[in-house]
């Protein structure tokens, strides 16, 4: 068909699910287009199921196609009202609504934001109140079959659907209210068809024609039929997953279109007529920052700029370098022209409240830190001019986009502040914002196989010839992985599997919540944006970068758990030394490099992993650009630069520059290109760029624009012309063509590498921080280290190792000196913390604090009645005496457990006895009132558990080994043994590749048994070194094997074969659990446990055959009588001996061996210690046939 022709006949899809339907729509934005054009149509309209989630993409894409794009939603509709919210009552119809202009996408953006707010009830619903309110500017489709219309239709009330119609096309008004007609050649079709176009003409409504459309093309059925099982967790083998009967909801040509609709051609024509009044566009560019009220009345400006200059002197003392005035006065410019006053005011203002309510906040981080008047008024802490920051990196005047300024809090108190913006903007005006979940290379290949019915080992071994890199796809791992290329050639069912897993890869999944993005706005925010829910709270339905683009105002509210620990451990030295403060840290301390060059830096920020500890000793760090240096160097990419700085560092003389001007830029990283900002420096100063061009040309290379780059390098090595863009270039500033040219090609290859220095420097000032305390304070920081990391068991063990190699003892709790968290003690010793016991409540530990500031605990009976009416009650009693709090209070552990209840009965009875007001006259009155007497209880000694039972129960209350540890014995075993310590295993710095074979040496904390589906015992154990804790899985067989070695506490060597899966930690899978008494590296056969060799008694039974009923009997039996004795089968048939599984030993009951003599009569029975009565039973269990395992 022709061009023209397809022309002459105009359509228009209306009814379009996009991939943001989520796991229900297959029509991918990015290929939609292509699609639409190959149909010949010149606009699209995009649908999704109650959601916007997807309009901005759709917008972007379409416009770039050339093709118009036309905003709406396919909105649920309650039955009710959208507040009615009964089981089987309130359910929901569907109902197409487009937007024609701005008042439109105004209302629907409303009401998509009351249904998920107001209207949620397993779908987001409006209702007709709302379609009253907000049906302005909008066109309505009655939709598909699951719309008001159709539904009636098919519940025989031809009646009610009329009613209905006419109802929605007197709201939507004359021409905005169509008809919707689809065919997908369903049963129901045939049925609602006839009647819409019959209920059409009696009323008048027009008609429009559409297609349901999740996927793209016919043959994409499939596809989304696999979503749908993704989705609902289904395979493609259920028969009652199939909710599209038919394969024609896909994207129809315009021909299939008025083919499909002969009998009613106006109806496809009509689609067009409604494009065109579609017209809304949405305004990207123009910033909408809510206005900051200065206090007292002040204009902002003016109080903005107060801030800054009386702040610049609290920076710089009164006597201000010329230089540092000149750059805050040209900032101040660039940020009254650019727009962004309020915006500077705004972050202030809730850094400022954090500051002022003690909750820590960093010094900032990303490009922000080279803002000098974020300095001035202490948005940020790191000074710009004395690491030669630059401000053009974060606002650069030449090209408009908002700026970011990222701030971290305090982990713990981060809520506090984003509740205050909350306050000061109204709950209305702030939002968090959404992220999507989407289908990475290696899940999407998992979920496909698991929707396909693959067994779930034969995926995992595809899957994991996916390398783990960031940004890995499916199309690059066929290119560089071999063995993954060699399986999809060769294996027609991988095949399938990946093409399939191509067609979903990196589509969204599911809508969270960003971790840290808050969107402020001045208006409330849905007259912006759609908003849905998560958890109860407003979420936007546009991403991070849609909502700058449409100018709104984000911030990033992070979490960081160091600032808890530096504001924690300075709290700490403040109460022996009150003048210590973490704002007047001398950044040059000797002592602190020297220990970072010695690699001393575990619990350091940033600087912890193994591979940077090697770094840093081979840098000798000497003061904070070398810190920020390897901030920036040591990540994938610019990590190959690392030899060369090293080597430049210790033979400066081997350092040499294409041209003398750039030594001053890059002498502070050795010679090497390190930095975006050097990038900038480098156009400025040998090209003569203004920075914000210089910024320009660092985006266009680090995003690999080549047009861009190649034009640019003739502006760099000869100068530019151009009015606004003039610069010299390279060789009016005596630089030769030829070395420019170098210059600019290193530049360029290493731009996407080079990291922004801000951001670096923010980091290195926070490592340096922590690594200053740890060097000067290190009970009291690693106390604080120890607090943050209560709830990782891991990472408890590893610091605690740290303790002990620094020399510090960590102590169990005591009830009169822990605090909630691990203390420092004046001796240098850390204190474990009472939050780490189990089931003792905060209120209770708070009590106790406080309780005892006046007065000592002396007793277990004093410590409970003075605490008696908290939250006090035995289990919580015993876990503190368990923990070791009262140890130093005169009587054992177990003598204080048998006593828990008599002192808990006693104090009760003695309350209960002061009620009821029975004190004793007589006493009181001769003054003999004894109460000594009645305050306290003896406690019986008893004999102490045993060292191993101390440190069962110690573990079972607080999670870890408090006074010491089941391994402290086997150390040097330990070191011999074992090929790896748990956390080379499963730290963060773990190398070892999947299904390596190793050998543990550990203790067994906990095993929780499992039956499988093949009706066998399983096990899944938790053990644990002196260097952390991993999982190991026993399957059947080897639990069988080594059963009677897994008991909590034990020491023993496991070897087998690690299992590494990602988004979990590494685990191992066990081939064999060996105690260490008794260990053989060199022969671990002869660790297996023996039973058959080490038992006192075996039994001997002849049986005919291994099918004779007899032998069916004896199992049967031994099944019964369960216990240690082997059994060995003599095999009359083949003459072959059989040794019985391990489930099949014997008790040898005596009952037991009666029956079994009436089963195989006595003859046919011997045990090995009748051995010397019977030669003849002996010599049939002697003939040496092949040993065979059942």
């Amino acid at each position: 068909m022709s061009e023209a022709l397809a022309n002459t006949r105009p359509f228009v899809h209306l009814h379009i699910h996009t991939e943001y339907s989520l796991l229900d729509g297959a029509c991918r934005i990015d290929q939609l287009m292509d699609r639409v054009k190959e149909c010949g149509q010149t606009a699209i309209a995009c649908t999704d199921h109650g959601v916007m989630y997807g309009c901005v993409q759709f917008y972007k894409a379409a416009k770039k196609a050339g093709i118009k794009p036309i905003i709406g939603c396919e909105v649920y509709v309650a039955t009710r009202t959208r507040f009615d919210k009964v089981n089987k009552i309130d359910g929901n119809n569907h109902l197409i609504l487009l937007c024609k202009n701005e008042t439109g996408y105004k209302n629907l953006i409303k009401m998509v934001s009351a249904a998920f707010v107001e209207g949620f009830y397993s779908k987001p619903r409006i209702d007709k109140e709302l379609l009253e309110k907000y049906h302005e500017g909008l066109i309505c489709l009655s939709a598909c079959l699951a719309g008001e219309v159709p539904q009636a239709i098919l519940a025989g009330d031809y009646e009610r659907a009329k009613a209905a119609a006419l109802w929605y096309r007197d709201l939507f008004g004359e021409g905005n209210y169509y008809i919707e007609l689809q065919d997908h050649g369903l049963e129901e079709d045939n049925t609602v068809l006839p009647q819409l176009i019959k209920l059409a003409r009696e009323t008048g409504i027009p008609m429009a024609a559409t297609n349901d459309s999740h996927y793209l093309r016919k043959e994409d059925a499939k596809m989304q039929g696999i979503l749908l099982c993704i989705q609902t967790g289904k395979t493609i083998q259920d028969a009652d997953k199939m909710e599209f009967q038919t394969d024609e909801f896909y994207v129809k040509t315009t021909d299939e279109m008025y083919e499909l609709f002969s009998m009613v051609p106006e109806a496809c024509e009509n689609t067009a007529k409604i494009a065109e009044q579609c017209n809304f566009d949405f305004d990207f560019g123009h910033t909408k920052i809510p206005y900051y009220k200065a206090p007292n009345g002040m204009d902002n400006q003016a109080f903005f700029e107060k801030l800054c200059w009386e702040g610049l002197e609290r920076r710089y003392g009164p006597n201000v370098p010329q230089a540092n005035k000149d750059r805050l006065e040209y900032e101040i410019g660039v940020v009254k022209k650019m727009g962004y006053t309020n915006y500077y005011l705004i972050v202030w203002d809730y850094v400022n409240y954090a500051k002022s309510q003690g909750i820590p906040v960093g010094p900032g981080r990303g490009s922000g830190a080279g803002s000098i008047a974020a300095y001035s008024v202490g948005i940020t802490d790191i000074d710009p001019i004395r690491y030669n920051l630059i401000f053009e990196r974060f606002l650069n005047p030449e090209r408009v986009s908002m700026p970011d300024f990222d701030v971290d809090f305090c982990y713990e108190r981060r809520q506090e502040v984003i509740d205050y913006v909350n306050r000061k903007y109204g709950a209305d005006h702030v939002a968090q914002i959404v992220t999507f979940g989407t289908m990475a290379a290696r899940n999407a290949i998992r979920d496909v196989g698991r929707v396909m019915g693959i067994p779930y080992q034969q995926v995992d071994v595809v899957a994991k010839q996916v390398p783990m890199e960031l940004k890995m796809t499916l199309k690059r791992a066929l290119e560089v992985s071999p063995e993954l290329k060699r399986m999809y050639d060769t294996d027609p069912q991988v095949t399938e599997l990946i093409d399939t897993a191509l067609k979903v890869e990196g589509m969204p999944r599911h809508a969270s919540t960003h971790a840290a993005g808050v969107v402020i706005t001045p208006e409330p925010t849905d007259y912006y944006l759609p908003l849905a829910t998560n958890d109860g709270l407003p979420v936007t339905q546009f991403n991070m970068t849609e909502i700058e683009e449409l100018g709104l105002l984000k911030m990033d509210f992070l979490g960081l758990r160091t600032l808890t620990v530096i504001h924690d451990a300075e709290t700490a030295v403040q109460k022996h030394h009150p003048e210590f403060s973490i704002q007047k840290l001398d950044y040059d301390d000797p002592d602190t490099y020297r220990m970072l060059g010695q690699g001393d830096t575990e619990g350091v920020f940033q600087l912890e992993s193994s591979g940077m500890k090697q770094v840093l000793v081979g840098l000798q760090p000497q003061n904070l650009e070398d810190i920020i240096a390897l901030i920036s160097l040591y990540r994938p990419g610019p990590m190959d630069s690392i030899p060369t700085y090293l080597r430049n560092r210790h033979e400066p003389d081997k350092i040499s520059y294409k041209t003398p001007q750039l030594a001053h830029i890059l002498d502070v990283t050795n010679g090497c290109i390190v930095y975006q900002e050097q990038v900038m420096q480098i156009f400025r100063e040998l090209a003569g760029f203004s920075f914000g061009q210089a910024d320009n040309v660092r985006r266009a290379m680090s995003k690999k624009k080549h047009a861009v780059m190649e034009a640019e390098r003739e502006h760099f090595v000869h100068g530019c012309t151009d009015p606004g863009n003039e610069c010299p270039g390279c060789v009016a500033n005596g630089i030769s063509e030829k070395v420019a040219n170098e210059i600019y090609d290193e530049m360029s290859s290493f731009a996407s590498y080079a990291f922004n220095k801000s951001h670096a420097a923010c980091y290195a000032y926070v490592a340096f921080q922590t690594a200053y305390l740890k060097c000067h304070y290190p009970s009291e920081f690693m106390a604080a280290l120890l607090t943050s990391v209560l709830d990782n068991t891991g990472k408890v063990i590893e610091y605690s190792g740290e303790c002990a190699r620094l020399g510090i003892k960590v102590l169990p709790p005591d009830i009169n000196i822990s605090g909630s968290g691990f203390t420092a003690e004046d001796s240098g010793r850390i204190r474990f913390g009472l939050n780490a016991v189990k089931n003792v409540g905060t209120r209770l530990i708070e009590r106790s604090v406080e309780e005892r500031q006046e007065k000592p605990y002396t007793s277990l009976y004093d410590f409970c009645k003075r605490m008696h009416g908290t939250e006090l009650n035995r289990r919580t009693v015993e876990s503190l005496i368990k923990a070791g709090a009262f140890d130093n209070l005169g009587s054992n552990r177990r003598s204080l457990v048998e006593a828990t209840e008599g002192v808990l009965k006693s104090i009760e009875s003695d309350s209960r006895k002061n009620l009821d007001g029975q004190i004793d006259l007589f006493s009181m009155m001769s003054g003999t009132d004894d109460t000594s007497a009645a305050d306290s209880y003896e406690i019986k000694p008893c004999p102490e558990y045993t060292h191993a039972e101390l440190l069962q129960q110690e573990k079972e209350v607080s999670g870890l080994y408090l006074s010491g540890h089941p391994l402290d014995a086997y150390r040097e075993q330990s070191a011999q043994f074992a090929t790896h310590t748990i956390k080379a295993l499963t730290g963060e710095d773990a190398n070892v590749p999947d299904n390596s074979h190793v050998r543990i040496v550990c203790t067994i904390v906990k095993s929780k048994m499992v039956t499988t589906k093949t009706n066998s015992m399983m096990a899944y154990t938790s053990v644990e070194d002196l260097t952390g804790t991993m999982e190991v899985i026993v399957f059947p067989r080897t639990l069988e094997t080594f059963r009677d070695v897994l008991h909590d506490n034990a020491v023993v060597v496991i070897e087998g074969r690690l299992s590494i899966r990602e988004d979990e930690p590494a685990r191992l899978v066990a081939e064999s659990i060996s105690p260490i008494e008794g260990y053989n590296p060199a022969r671990p056969q002869a660790n297996r446990p023996n039973q058959m060799r080490d038992a006192a008694r075996r039994l001997y039974v002849r049986l005919p055959s291994r099918t004779s009923p007899e032998y069916a009997k004896v199992v049967n039996l031994l099944e019964i009588f369960d216990g240690d004795m082997p059994v060995i089968f003599y095999l009359e048939d083949t003459k072959q001996k059989l040794a019985a599984p391990r489930r099949l030993y014997t008790s040898g009951h005596p009952l037991f061996f009666e029956e079994l003599q009436r089963i195989v009569g006595e003859k046919n029975i011997a045990t090995n210690d009748m051995r010397r009565n019977d030669s003849n039973q002996v010599h049939m269990c002697q003939k040496q046939h092949q040993d065979v395992r059942l």
